[in-house]
């Protein structure tokens, strides 16, 4: 008898104990959460309202005749693919598949990444080949698999044959004897992408609002930087602004089922130093915008952080922190606006 009661005394101290240590690790000190603010404001940046543009200009007109572009199927050969296809504004800019399936029904051999904040990084693409929206705009026309219309002069003579383009291009572009032109289409989706901007709750902590973030959030900002994250994944897309190699540390391939023999860079340089390097993705949204890596091998956030700390710097996470990195990823999701998601009624009338 004497036992079971002194095992029954002891068991809610042990327990206590545990709680209290399980306590601890959810605990930040008023020094630490400035020190932590501090850390956030010096290594990311704010959105901004929208991404400016010098050499596009952004006007209601311009924008409008953009997003009738972005949705319309007409784009490519056979008018069954638009850039809404593989980028769908209703799902934060992606279609959630490995890879996407193009205008013929073949599939890609890269990941499409989200249009939302892309306007907002320093190269565009995977291999970043392309150095902004409105060049990126006019590349997957043209692509063979993607939406496969065979050159610039094709798609300009199709819809300079429709009233509707006739009229959108003239208030798009106003003076210009022959305002619909393939650069000119290309500014035109440029600029709606620059509209497409998802602020969240990290946005509002990065303006000093510590409340923003929950504690959990907040350990978890702090073990993404602490594992070495922000090295790459910086700057106000939190990533995109930079090229990386995958595997820093050891191969990636041997830690994602089924990998290509994709090269990344390397095979539009055909440079040995540019293998297996690959853009920094953005990672604003990263928690709607599975799966990941370029070949959208990894279906699970969670997997995709321990292989990331793994292979870049030669980390093997914690379970808790993996849980605490992906609270805080979760802070990076913001709303889409429904207005710039819907489909335009001028197409619904073609």
């Amino acid at each position: 008898m004497k036992k079971l009661i002194l095992g029954i005394c002891i068991f809610p101290v042990i327990f206590s104990c545990k709680q209290h240590y399980k306590d601890q690790t959810q605990i930040l000190t008023k020094e630490s959460e400035d020190s932590l603010m501090q850390l956030a404001q010096n290594t990311f940046k704010k959105l901004p309202a929208t991404a400016e543009s010098t050499a596009n200009p952004l006007t209601l007109e311009k924008v409008k005749l953009g997003k009738i572009l972005f949705f319309d199927t007409r784009l490519s050969m056979t008018g069954k693919n638009s850039c809404n296809s593989c980028h769908n504004l209703e799902t934060y800019g992606v279609d959630n598949l490995p890879t996407s399936v193009g205008d013929a029904g073949k599939k890609g051999t890269r990941n499409s990444p989200t249009v939302f904040n892309a306007a907002l990084q320093n190269m565009q693409f995977w291999d970043g080949r392309a150095a902004d929206v409105e060049e990126q705009a006019g590349m997957p026309i043209l692509n063979s698999v993607e939406m496969a219309i065979p050159h610039k002069g094709f798609l300009v003579n199709r819809l300079s044959s429709i009233k509707l383009y006739q009229d959108l291009f003239k208030a798009a572009f106003p003076g210009e004897k022959k305002p619909i032109t393939y650069k000119n289409l290309q500014s035109a989706i440029g600029a709606v992408e620059r509209m497409l901007l998802t602020p969240s709750r990290f946005d509002r902590y990065m303006a000093g609002y510590t409340d923003a973030l929950t504690t959990e959030e907040k350990l978890g900002l702090k073990a993404f930087a602490g594992a070495g994250c922000t090295s790459c994944h910086n700057g106000v897309g939190i990533g995109g602004g930079s090229m990386q190699k995958f595997g820093l540390v050891t191969d990636y391939r041997s830690y994602i089922l089924n990998p290509t023999q994709d090269e990344g860079k390397k095979q539009l340089t055909q440079k040995e130093q540019d293998k297996d390097v690959f853009k920094v993705p953005s990672l604003r949204n990263v928690a709607k915008t599975y799966p990941y890596f370029h070949n959208g091998t990894i279906a699970n956030l969670d997997t995709a952080v321990k292989i990331m700390a793994r292979v870049q710097v030669n980390k093997r996470l914690s379970d808790l922190e993996t849980k605490q990195i992906i609270a805080f990823l979760n802070s990076l999701s913001g709303a889409i606006d429904p207005a710039a998601a819907s489909f335009p009624a001028e197409l619904a009338r073609k």
